[in-house]
């Protein structure tokens, strides 16, 4: 289970102001616990075996198979939440099969693009388009070009190798009628920010040989840690406690971090969650991500000396996987003190040494995490979710719409020749 730890040197928080806060706010973490009525067309995610049970799961894994027995690249195409589950969890943990998934339809770079077409020549290609309403322009060039590759490869049988995960009544759906693609739900109750584990996320990391049962298990333990744990004891609570409590006293950033560059990617959904559900009506901690050890030497700098308006929460792995062990060296290169080091002991020196060194400072959480894996991975997807719809509420603001994203579009289409 995630455990957290919150330290501020600082002195600018106390123990005593967070209980407070707590129990001043219990009566949310109540009622998030069983689902509040208002929120009833954006809670599927809830109650993880609505969307991930066992029924479910055996469709995803079907669907997978075929992929894995006779693919060799899975092309997921989609953006933002369509994606970022899915590509944090399958850059992170090791290919269990042969299939490589790529992303597409997250940008409109030809050159990007034309990096993706490269690399499907000679190769058997399958592709998951994603899009809950099938409006968003990124995922739908992404597909027109896909599926045109497809079918001058491989003709009429092209749609056998077309996956759509969509709501239904869609656009999207209709064109899977249409055109004989195969058709996956896109819970019309879950945002895609908060699509995890669903088809959404867990159909590519099937491809991929993921163990999303691992998954699964890992959210629905977090599920039933959070929605019968009270106060302080519940993890969730006491996380969106200290960003609530740090918000009013004047930090402006939460600063995600770690010593694994294998989370690059889940920080990109963290992010997302956050700032797409807490950022509006002028409200909003800033979320921002780093990849220590690299960054130490650049944003470390303005943690240590900077302007203090940030809080940083660290995601601690307690058991590393990879022991890499670092010989002597006959050159005579002045780091003689690391032979015999586990490299994995080193990291965990860097780590220990920030931690202490930032939280003199600042506020800091820490989020220790047993090990880095598919059901760590699942107890991390829900415990966020999860946080955030709590600090969401806490804040006054929706945790599930997002007005905002809207009105770039309308210059946007305004200047492609669009009309409504």
């Amino acid at each position: 289970m995630v455990h957290l730890e919150f330290y501020d040197g600082s002195g600018q928080t106390s123990c005593e102001e967070l209980n407070e806060y707590m129990r001043q706010k219990k009566e949310i973490l109540t009622r998030a616990q069983a689902g509040e009525e208002q929120y009833r067309d954006s809670l599927g995610w809830l109650s993880v075996d609505e969307w991930a049970g066992e029924e479910r799961i055996a469709e995803i894994e079907t669907f997978a198979k075929r992929v894995r027995d006779d693919g060799d690249i899975l092309v997921v195409i989609g953006i933002g939440g369509s994606n970022q589950a899915a590509r944090a969890v399958t850059c992170a943990l090791p290919n269990q099969s042969k299939v490589k998934v790529l992303y597409a339809g997250n940008n409109i770079s030809s050159a990007y693009m034309k990096q993706i077409l490269a690399q499907l020549d000679g190769k058997s290609v399958y592709i998951n388009v994603i899009a809950k309403n099938f409006e968003t322009m990124e995922p739908g060039i992404g597909f027109r070009i896909l599926r045109q590759y497809l079918r001058k490869r491989y003709g009429a049988d092209y749609n056998s190798r077309v996956f759509a995960t969509g709501t239904r009544g869609s656009e999207l759906e209709a064109l899977c009628v249409a055109h004989g693609y195969t058709f996956l739900d896109f819970p019309e109750d879950i945002g895609g920010r908060y699509s995890a584990l669903c088809n959404v996320g867990l159909f590519p990391a099937a491809a991929a040989g993921i163990d999303i049962r691992a998954m699964v298990s890992g959210a629905r333990d977090m599920e039933q840690n959070l929605k019968t744990a009270v106060g302080a004891e519940n993890s969730a609570f006491q996380y969106a406690a200290i960003r609530n409590v740090l918000y009013q006293k004047g930090f402006r950033m939460e600063m995600l971090a770690s010593f694994e560059p294998r989370y690059q990617y889940f920080n990109g959904w963290w992010t997302q969650l956050f700032a797409e559900s807490e950022g509006k009506d002028g409200k909003g901690l800033y979320p921002v991500a780093v990849k220590y050890s690299e960054d130490l030497h650049s944003i470390g700098q303005f943690v240590q000396e900077g302007t203090p308006v940030l809080f940083e929460t660290f995601l601690d792995i307690e058991n590393p996987d990879e022991e890499l062990i670092l010989e002597a060296d006959d050159v005579d290169d002045g780091f003689d003190y690391l032979n015999g080091a586990d490299l994995r002991e080193v990291n965990r020196a860097a780590f220990s040494a920030t931690f202490q060194a930032h939280s003199e400072r600042l506020p800091c959480v820490r989020l220790k995490i047993s090990e880095l894996n598919e059901y760590s991975f699942g107890q991390l997807f829900y415990f966020f979710e999860f946080a955030c719809y709590l600090s969401g509420s806490m804040l006054g603001v929706n945790p599930f719409n997002q007005p905002g994203v809207e009105n770039y579009k309308g210059y946007m289409f305004q200047a492609l020749g669009k009309h409504k």
